[in-house]
């Protein structure tokens, strides 16, 4: 198989500027090209443009992926890391609900303003004093 980066971009649903972008950062290989310089890719490309994708849709920072694909690239290894990375990206999940949920109740706290005037107004007095938010990390 040989595919242009535009093939590519089609079958791995990413964007051109992204396929260069994570060649320029390591995650994807410089690839191999023809006499002309058009760059050519093959189905192990595919492959691992198809993970890199699907890492950062679940949210993975880009060096989670790295070291992700790295023990990919030894199918025989024990899974212990790859279960560290996923456990350690599940904590920064769940800490970021929390704080969503807080500052989801604090916007609809806000929002509970009578309309009557800007002087009495909940939202611009909460904005100019944190200290009447209900939560302090938001």
């Amino acid at each position: 198989m040989s595919l242009t980066i535009g093939e590519l971009s089609r079958q791995a649903q990413v964007k051109v500027p992204t396929i260069r972008y994570y060649e320029q950062i390591g995650l994807l290989a410089e690839p191999n090209r023809t006499e002309g310089q058009q760059r050519r890719y093959g189905a192990g490309d595919v492959r691992r443009l198809n993970f890199i994708r699907h890492a950062r849709e679940l949210g993975f920072e880009v060096e989670a992926i790295r070291q992700l694909l790295s023990l990919a690239n030894d199918p025989n290894r024990a899974c212990g890391e790859a279960h560290e990375i996923t456990r350690a990206h599940l904590d920064e999940v769940n800490d970021k609900i929390v704080r969503l949920t807080a500052l989801r109740d604090e916007l609809e706290a806000m929002v509970t303003c009578d309309y009557r005037k800007i002087s009495d107004c909940r939202i611009i007095e909460v904005l100019a004093d944190h200290g009447q938010c209900r939560h302090e990390r938001h």
